[in-house]
Order: C-alpha cells, then sequence, then structure tokens
C-alpha cells in the first residue's frame, strides 16, 4: 500500500468564505499515483472546515445565512470564549460543518456522486490555514 501526504495553504481576504477545493485535491491525487484506495482531506485549523455538497452560488449564499443564524458574530459578549478573540462564532460555525471528508478513490479518480464537490469553509480568515490531503492506498 502507498501513502501520500500533501498540504494545501489557504489565506483567505474575508472573515468568511468558501473554496471550491477539487481541483487541488484532484491535482494531489494526480501526484500521489494511486488508482485505487481513500482520500483524506481535512481542516487542521479549529476555525474552518472542510465538507461536500453542490458548488452552487444560491445554495452557498444558504449555508453562509443558515450558519449565521445558529452561530451569529456579533455581539462578540454573547460568548463565554470571546475575550483576547472574537472567533467564538467560527469555532461553532467549524463544529456544524465538519473537519473531514473522505473521498473513495475509483481507477485513479475521485470517486463522486452526481454534483459532490470537495469545499474548503473558512469562518476566521485574514491568515493562512492549511488542510491537509492525505490518499492511501495502490
Amino acid at each position: 500500500m502507498k501513502s501520500f501526504r500533501e498540504e494545501l495553504w489557504f489565506e483567505f481576504p474575508a472573515r468568511r468564505g468558501l473554496l471550491n477545493i477539487t481541483p487541488q485535491v484532484g491535482e494531489c491525487l494526480r501526484a500521489s499515483g494511486i488508482k485505487e484506495g481513500l482520500c483524506l482531506v481535512n481542516a487542521m485549523h479549529i476555525t474552518a472546515s472542510v465538507f461536500i455538497n453542490d458548488d452552487e452560488r444560491g445554495l452557498h449564499a444558504d449555508l453562509e445565512k443558515w450558519l449565521e443564524k445558529l452561530a451569529p458574530e456579533k455581539p462578540h459578549s454573547q460568548y463565554r470564549h470571546n475575550g483576547a478573540e472574537d472567533n467564538a462564532d467560527a469555532h461553532l460555525k467549524r463544529s456544524i460543518m465538519g473537519r473531514e471528508v473522505v473521498v473513495a478513490v475509483t481507477d485513479g479518480r475521485l470517486d463522486f456522486g452526481p454534483w459532490e464537490q470537495i469545499f474548503y469553509g473558512e469562518f476566521d480568515g485574514l491568515r493562512g490555514k492549511r488542510v491537509l490531503v492525505k490518499i492511501i492506498g495502490q
């Protein structure tokens, strides 16, 4: 069995945002040479997320609105975590959206269902953060 590891780095110019990282993960898969196996993609920061969904602008706006209802950024004083930092809402949003995804690798490609894509969700941006891609198989 072979193993491949790569870090992807992202820096959002805003506090929150979503980015389709399927092309970067696909490039990692090609570089790995693995044809059959599993691909793990996980956010290495507690205020960011990796998840699978549809790449549709309306859905992205709905996700942002829904997350903001569940864990509004302001007022910062509503959270006990906030003190030296003001990112309690980002921790909660990450908990909702998840840390990682695992995608099957079949015949050298990411084996998705219809419309599935991998997304990086940033909930406390303005600094560099990394995503781990780990692929195992043969």
